[in-house]
């Protein structure tokens, strides 16, 4: 049975429990958990948008697609933001069936909410009317709470000259890094 002790502060009694030894033993023998787990990135934003800046968000979900997301069943690929009745709102994802969900599942394609403060829905929607910049979904995944979160992007399209010249780039900075290892 833990020890209490007690003390007086201004009045008030505070009661102090000293620490089990066998509980801080087992905490020391644990792994800790990773403070988050992505479920899917959109890899091919970095080649077709220039990124701009980016935001987190919350995503509006039934319980089958969480389920569905946890075991990584979902896909960014085709996904893209609409603002629709200053909401914002991710449309083209697609998280499969649940296959325990039964006649309960979800869509898979159905619009999804997304969750912003004001003040980041402000800036964000505000600068997405500029002319040649789109709201994009980079990555979902749960974070250390288990609370699925969304990075939206505001990017800007690249031209097929700028994609080749990354592309250039990259070769070339990857034959500079095996010169390197060799020599």
């Amino acid at each position: 049975m833990p020890r209490c002790a007690k003390s007086q502060l201004g009045g008030t009694i505070r009661l102090v429990m000293a620490k089990n030894k066998k509980t801080k033993k087992k905490a020391a023998g644990k792994k800790s958990e990773p403070s988050m787990t992505i479920v899917t990135e959109n890899r091919k934003a970095k080649h077709r948008y220039e990124i701009l800046d980016s935001v987190e968000c919350g995503l509006m979900l039934i319980g089958s697609e969480v389920k569905s997301m946890r075991d990584g069943k979902m896909s960014l690929d085709e996904a893209y933001i609409r603002v629709k009745d200053n909401e914002l709102w991710l449309i083209g994802s697609d998280i499969a069936h649940y296959k325990n969900a039964g006649m309960w599942n979800h869509d898979p394609r159905r619009p999804r909410k997304l969750l912003v403060h004001a003040r980041e829905y402000d800036k964000f929607a505000g600068r997405a009317h500029e002319r040649g910049l789109t709201l994009i979904p980079l990555r979902v995944y749960f974070n250390s709470r288990g609370i699925a979160k969304c990075v939206m992007g505001l990017v800007k399209g690249k031209k097929l000259h700028d994609k080749r010249e990354a592309l250039k780039k990259r070769d070339s900075d990857r034959g500079l890094q095996r010169a390197m290892r060799r020599g």
